[in-house]
């Protein structure tokens, strides 16, 4: 069995094992493949072992790999997932060849997406990312300033408010990882009961994946579990 497809397979245990252990419902956790910085080789291993949605976080690396795939694709689509900081220039075409944004965390951002995503397309999925650890090196909104964002996204025709993501605080300790992943669920909780429907909670990477599943998380990120170590070198284009 190929690496890739062997790991990949790793994966989709833990989840179901996860799922189990913490008692959520079988089927309850996707998993989006993080492919940021890998060739398409092994973007084509993987969607040979079936998974169809994956994760970009640099524009100009993702797009040539993204024309190329989806030709290929066309009649089983891939699921594309922009996951990486946004900048304004980056917003056009970020609106155009994605289907879903994990990382809008400022009003510009939203309405720039919203304005650029062209009318034939079906409305953007957007999770709001929350800073919930309130690190200094992460993006994202503190958690009291989600709410009105929000409310901003909803009256947004182009956009599609499904959810929240983190990015927490790199811990090993188990009980520690729940701790900010128990937070984005109690705010994502607070969100529905005003009325919001969120249905995502994106959360949780190859070393943390338990922790978040434990606490509700809908959608697990992972690259490194299933493609192997970055070469460090790579910059962004």
């Amino acid at each position: 069995m190929n690496t890739i497809a062997q790991r990949l397979e790793e994966i989709q245990t833990r989840i179901t094992q996860a799922e189990i252990r913490f008692q959520r419902p079988p089927g309850s956790v996707k998993l989006l493949a993080v492919s940021k910085t890998r060739p398409l080789a092994d973007i084509e291993v993987a969607l040979a072992a079936g998974q169809l949605s994956f994760g970009e976080n640099y524009l100009q690396d993702a797009l040539p790999k993204m024309a190329a795939l989806n030709e290929k694709q066309a009649d089983n689509p891939i699921n594309w997932h922009y996951i990486g900081p946004i900048q304004s220039n980056k917003t056009s075409a970020i609106a155009e060849h994605f289907h879903w944004v994990h990382t809008v965390d400022r009003l510009k951002i939203a309405q720039r997406l919203n304005d650029q995503r062209p009318d034939n397309l079906l409305p953007l999925n957007v999770c709001i990312q929350v800073n919930i650890s309130a690190d200094p090196n992460k993006s994202g909104l503190n958690a009291e300033e989600t709410e009105a964002l929000a409310q901003t996204i909803r009256n947004l025709p182009r956009l599609k408010l499904r959810g929240l993501m983190t990015i927490p605080k790199y811990e090993t300790d188990f009980d520690l990882q729940r701790l900010p992943f128990a937070a984005l669920q109690q705010l994502f909780e607070t969100l529905n009961q005003k009325g919001f429907e969120l249905d995502t909670l994106s959360m949780g990477m190859t070393q943390d994946m338990e922790a978040a599943i434990a606490e509700g998380a809908t959608l697990v990120r992972v690259g490194t579990g299933i493609f192997g170590e970055r070469h460090k070198s790579y910059h962004n284009p």
